[in-house]
């Protein structure tokens, strides 16, 4: 059996984050280290949700989204233990993350930020959790996947991921946004 310690990597399993996988996704963002303040509402939340931001009112608006059925993300998994957190959800579930219009015919996904617990990174989780989302988002009838990553020399917004690993996963970029962050789409079959 692994242990959470040193999970295996290799064995990863991918759920999406739902009213069954709550309390997984709690135990996670509650974790050491992990980001309880933000529960990734910073690019979701609406101009009135924007008013209540501690920990807590982002916590209570993310689980408003979960038990409402809203895709959100991923949890990664080694074994029964969540161990990592990756973003992938309707682009027009986020406020303006700086993409182009969408055409009529595309259904785009947004892969807005990770969280990979200090413990883990370096050894190419980022890379599993985008393989993950996109095959999540394909299956969901996405035709494109965005992803909005800056250069790993940043001093900000790591946490939305670095543009190699994403070049290497097959984006490509298409424009710019905000001070740091580069847009990059993989256009599905």
């Amino acid at each position: 059996m692994t242990s959470i310690a040193e999970p295996d990597l290799d064995r990863l399993t991918f759920r999406p984050v739902t009213s069954a996988t709550w309390a997984d996704f709690e135990a996670l963002f509650t974790s050491r280290g992990a980001p309880r303040h933000c529960w990734c509402m910073v690019w979701r939340r609406t101009a009135e949700e924007a008013r209540h931001h501690t920990g807590p009112d982002r916590k209570r608006q993310m689980h408003q989204r979960v038990t409402a059925g809203a895709p959100v993300g991923l949890l990664a998994y080694t074994g029964e233990a969540p161990v990592a957190w990756v973003s992938i959800a309707p682009r027009e579930t986020h406020r303006n993350l700086g993409g182009s219009a969408a055409r009529e015919d595309e259904r785009i996904w947004s892969l807005a930020c990770f969280y990979v617990p200090r413990r883990l990174r370096g050894r190419g989780m980022t890379r599993r959790l985008i393989a993950a989302a996109v095959e999540h988002a394909r299956g969901a009838g996405a035709t494109v996947v965005e992803a909005y990553p800056v250069d790993k020399d940043a001093p900000s917004c790591r946490f939305m991921g670095f543009v190699p690993v994403f070049a290497a996963a097959g984006f490509r970029e298409v424009g710019r946004t905000g001070y740091r962050r580069h847009v990059m789409r993989l256009t599905l079959a």
